[in-house]
């Protein structure tokens, strides 16, 4: 009896925030929530007590004074506490005693002001990170009023009825709002994250979550499945066979890890895709330290068969046989390009005639992203015909799983055996509000 076992597909990317991200988020986070808070309506309040008939309406938030803290809760997701805080509010009075009349404004203060809040973090349905539920409790201490007018002292006698009520109707309105803003306002950001998107006209790329993210006192980890494929044959990709990424640092905001995989698929699928894979260069075309390598490898050549071509322009045919392949390793990066070359003279009027033809598979160092050629003509020469082919694929760059509107910064690249860590810090270029009603007018761009 044989039991097939699963094995867990490989992520091709992996994102880790640590609590120094989340120490960054702190204080944006703050400010959203005080902006939401702030946005808090109350309906109108009417009632009696005895000779007294009063209307409580326009009630305002004018100050919070929050103090706040914003944390990972293992295994769950995010916890977001505020503790003994307090919430200024306006609102107008118009309020009947016997025969007097009076109307104005109130300023009064909820004192004691404590919100736990649990955001519970998954994976949904199109691989996307989302908030798929929020735990809230909050209470308010106490609350005072300061009355003001002729009647002020009179109003004393009912504030406590008053400030009781309102304190009840605040307390209800507290939770709803920042359900709100996590599972609409926030899950519309996180909805900025590219999950299935198109690179260009060529290829797309896949960074949908592989599972649940995993979350632990000091980091947030998630998994994506970080693959490229063909836009005309999406299900033709390669499988992923590369090692799973190890993080092991915390030093750093965020670590960005990608696998030899993560490259491969990409190189795999603009090879599918038809992307240019033949480069033809003649004299006018290449560069001059090009063509005196040419002219210098082929020396010999060229006065066996005619001087006279020495005048001639010579030609260069340069056409990848199969896709490029990535190998990472600490000692660096690699690309390694299977090749046909052919080195060509063009006589005026005549046939071209062939100097050489090689089929080679070069090892191309790739670093950050400049090629770096190692020794030998030939190999020189492949390497500067085959840089243009490599950097045509990936010129444009490609957009990086994380909300629209956070940047990398002070970036620091490890190689390891079989992918490579990007450590950086993080920036927001504008506030979360701002990103969530840019991502509402449909802008957005997050790409390395």
């Amino acid at each position: 009896l044989s039991l097939a076992v699963s094995i867990p597909e490989p992520p091709g990317c992996k994102i880790r925030i640590t609590d120094r991200g989340l120490e960054m988020l702190k204080a944006e986070t703050k400010r959203f929530v005080e902006g939401e808070l702030s946005n808090i309506t109350m309906p109108e309040m009417r009632g009696k007590e005895g000779r007294f008939q009063y209307t409580i309406k326009d009630v305002k938030i004018t100050e919070l004074n929050l103090t706040s803290d914003l944390r990972f809760q293992p295994d769950v997701g995010l916890l977001f506490e505020v503790q003994n805080s307090s919430i200024t509010l306006n609102f107008q009075r118009c309020i009947l005693y016997w025969l007097f009349y009076d109307e104005g404004a109130i300023n009064a203060s909820a004192e004691g002001v404590n919100i736990f809040t649990v955001l519970h973090l998954i994976k949904d349905q199109d691989g996307r990170l989302k908030i798929s539920n929020i735990t809230c409790n909050a209470f308010i201490t106490k609350m005072r009023a300061r009355f003001s007018g002729t009647l002020g002292r009179v109003y004393d006698f009912i504030g406590t009825l008053l400030t009781t009520g309102m304190r009840f109707v605040l307390n209800k309105q507290i939770c709803p709002a920042l359900n709100h803003a996590a599972l609409v306002l926030v899950n519309q950001l996180l909805e900025t994250v590219p999950v299935r998107t198109e690179v260009n006209s060529y290829v797309g790329i896949d960074y949908s979550l592989l599972n649940d993210p995993v979350v632990t006192e000091t980091s947030l980890d998630m998994d994506f499945r970080g693959m490229f494929y063909d836009l005309k044959n999406e299900n033709e990709t390669l499988v992923n066979n590369a090692v799973n990424p190890v993080l092991r640092e915390y030093d750093r905001m965020v670590y960005l890890a990608l696998s030899e995989y993560f490259f491969d698929s990409g190189l795999y699928s603009y090879f599918k895709g038809g992307l240019q894979k033949q480069l033809l260069l003649n004299s006018f075309q290449m560069s001059k330290d090009l063509e005196m390598l040419l002219r210098t490898t082929y020396l010999g050549k060229i006065m066996m068969l005619d001087p006279a071509f020495m005048e001639h322009p010579l030609s260069l045919e340069l056409e990848v046989t199969s896709p490029p392949r990535s190998t990472i390793k600490t000692s660096g990066a690699m690309v390694a390009v299977n090749c046909n070359v052919k080195v060509l003279v063009l006589p005026p009027g005549k046939p071209a005639v062939q100097l050489s033809s090689l089929t080679m598979v070069r090892i191309i160092q790739y670093i950050q992203p400049i090629l770096i050629p190692l020794q030998g003509p030939l190999k020189t020469m492949l390497q500067i015909s085959a840089v243009p082919l490599i950097n045509n694929y990936i010129k444009r760059g490609v957009q990086i799983p994380l909300p629209d509107g956070m940047d990398f910064i002070e970036e620091v690249v490890e190689y390891h055996n079989g992918y490579i860590i990007v450590g950086a810090n993080l920036h927001f270029r504008t506030g979360l509000r701002e990103i969530i009603e840019r991502k509402l007018s449909g802008e957005t761009d997050n790409s390395v």
